[in-house]
């Protein structure tokens, strides 16, 4: 799958290092332009269909952040590329998909680009397309605590949780909300064997109840109660793969 992409970076020679090894050895990435600095990546993201930006915190008159702010509705995936390690966290609040080190690393060049590629091939097969699990509902039970003893639930009757710092809150198909004082991370472990995943460090869904996928900063899914849930990129390819 051919991918359009740009390149911003401030330095002329980190643009061309990162030209030429994409060139080599990630043939199917297609530079349609490069920005020295926000406003000229601004024109080019306006103006192109773009699967992936390459793209430099450190700019002159603004950084990455800025330039995505400004962007607004973002539906193509980040690459970040950087001298700087401690911007990783602002990178994954901005929905990055790869972070790379400079000095670039072509294992790390490939195998960011592979987790797009990946990405971008799955979103445009389940565009326009009625979600449909590769697995069956599975019809199980899960016991929560409470302070009376201990409650059993459906499986299938819950929709998704959501952390609440060391709570969870499970939100049922009957509109109901249960409040269980365990971790999202005991909830996902005790589903592990049913149809739930993990689409973002606050959320776990029923993937049955997914009827949605939407594109755009960071992706989202919208369940079947209209409840619409953000994706984080690193957690895409494996939500993508529940699905036909």
């Amino acid at each position: 799958m051919k991918l359009n992409a740009i390149i911003v970076e401030d330095e002329e020679t980190s643009r061309e290092i990162l030209r030429n090894y994409l060139y080599k050895y990630c043939p199917n990435i297609n530079i349609v332009g490069e920005a020295a600095n926000v406003d000229e990546a601004l024109i080019l993201i306006r103006n192109n269909e773009l699967d992936v930006v390459f793209l430099d915190v450190e700019m002159p008159y603004g950084n990455a952040f800025d330039l995505l702010e400004k962007v607004g509705d973002i539906d193509f995936e980040t690459i970040f590329v950087t001298a700087y390690n401690h911007y990783a966290i602002d990178a994954l609040n901005a929905h990055a998909s790869y972070y790379l080190m400079k000095p670039i690393s072509i294992d790390e060049l490939i195998k960011a680009v592979d987790y797009v590629t990946e990405i971008r091939t799955k979103e445009d097969a389940l565009q326009d397309q009625v979600l449909v699990p590769k697995t069956n509902l599975v019809s199980g039970k899960i016991t929560i605590p409470q302070q009376d003893g201990f409650e059993i639930i459906e499986t299938a009757n819950i929709m998704y949780c959501k952390a609440d710092d060391n709570y969870t809150e499970i939100y049922l198909n009957n509109n109901k909300k249960k409040v269980v004082s365990k971790t999202l991370k005991y909830i996902e472990e005790s589903l592990k064997d049913a149809n739930f995943a993990r689409v973002h460090k606050s959320y776990l869904v029923n993937v049955n109840e997914i009827v949605k996928y939407v594109k755009g900063k960071g992706g989202s899914v919208v369940l079947s109660n209209g409840k619409d849930i953000s994706v984080s990129a690193s957690k895409k390819s494996k939500l993508l793969s529940y699905f036909k």
